[in-house]
């Protein structure tokens, strides 16, 4: 891995020369795992890496952290420091003369409001200009992740289809527990989320899972994913808890052939904007235009929602490699709600898709 980290981080010094960024700077969030493979603790104590344009990088670390971290020769010097010691004194020592700074977006305010009077005078930017559109662009060793990720959270909702996961008269809670307990048993590290939205629950798309009861004769939106080997998954499928209703039915036969629009406009080229419109026009010409409330997707990687964003006035154009969401959504006040979701990656022939689980509305006896 060291060899890709040294590659990283000079493609990221070629773009501050570009950019005239003369420093960068990482603390929280995954910006710093994708440069030296170390992911910081959101702790009160300061995770710095500090990349000059020119020179070596250096990682800031609390002394009592520092076994956590892979060394990675090369890459980045490890300099611990003490608790008695000022962590943003030691960065500011480490950016002479320099005047345009980018920070990373999780930086704890606390810490570049410290770093201030160090650097006066200097002017500071976002490092995901930076290292965003490297970000973007997933290698096929980060593609290969992906797709692992996504066969796994497909076998649960294949799952889910074939009416193994009980639902009908069990809370929300206790359904996301279990989807929660396959994800990591399907080989995730972590749960990300586990949305179940029962009946009137599915019209709001982040719904928490809660204490009301899943009953016969509605739809139930189950969302859902993880993280593996450092990659994330995200699904969503829908199933109704015996005959599906006309409405819904009809409702859903929009939805899905939406969905299927989106996909096949995630072109190399096409802008981000007109993925989302794709989906769009689809289900305002069916007349739920009014009830699609949110983006078309988001990009995928490191982080569950990264860029690109699918989503009007995203003029960026996909380039090979992109990984997004598609994932649009009807949902009726009050009465149901729906989504359909897949991960997809932008490809030189066309569009790839990290999950391949029916899309059908599913009628479960469960």
């Amino acid at each position: 891995m060291t060899a890709i980290y040294l590659d990283r981080l000079d493609r990221v010094r070629a773009a501050m020369s570009e950019q005239g960024v003369d420093a960068l700077l990482l603390s929280v969030g995954h910006d710093l795992p994708y440069l030296t493979g170390y992911e910081a603790m959101p702790l009160e104590r300061l995770t710095m890496l500090v990349v000059p344009r020119d020179g070596d990088a250096t990682m800031l670390i609390p002394r009592l952290e520092a076994p956590r971290v892979e060394a990675q020769p090369g890459v980045f010097e490890l300099q611990p420091w003490d608790e008695t010691d000022d962590p943003t004194a030691l960065a500011a020592a480490l950016l002479p003369g320099a005047s345009t700074i980018a920070v990373g977006d999780q930086m704890w305010a606390r810490f570049l409001v410290e770093l201030l009077p160090h650097l006066p005078g200097a002017a500071y930017r976002r490092a995901v200009d930076v290292v965003g559109p490297m970000r973007m662009v997933k290698d096929q060793a980060e593609i290969d992740a992906l797709a692992a990720a996504g066969a796994a959270v497909d076998r649960i909702a294949a799952e889910l289809h074939a009416g193994e996961i009980a639902l009908v008269g069990r809370t929300e809670a206790e359904v996301s527990a279990e989807l929660s307990r396959r994800i990591i048993a399907e080989g995730h590290q972590k749960v990300n989320f586990a949305i179940v939205a029962a009946g009137e629950n599915a019209a709001s798309p982040h719904h928490h899972a809660g204490s009301r009861v899943i009953r016969e004769n509605e739809i139930v939106l189950c969302d859902f994913g993880g993280t593996m080997n450092g990659y994330c998954s995200d699904i969503t499928r829908c199933v109704f808890t015996g005959d599906v209703a006309p409405d819904v039915a009809e409702a859903y036969a929009v939805l899905h052939e939406a969905q299927a629009a989106a996909v096949a406009a995630a072109t190399v080229g096409t802008p981000c904007q007109d993925v989302d419109r794709a989906a769009r026009r689809v289900i305002a010409d069916a007349g739920y235009g009014q009830y699609f409330v949110h983006r078309t997707g988001h990009g995928i990687g490191l982080e569950e929602h990264e860029d690109p964003y699918i989503v009007e006035g995203n003029a960026t154009p996909l380039e090979a490699g992109h990984a997004f969401s598609i994932e649009p959504g009807i949902y009726v006040p009050g009465t149901w709600g729906m989504r359909l979701e897949d991960i997809v990656v932008a490809g030189t022939d066309g569009p790839i898709a990290m999950n391949t689980v029916d899309h059908g509305l599913h009628a479960v006896d469960a």
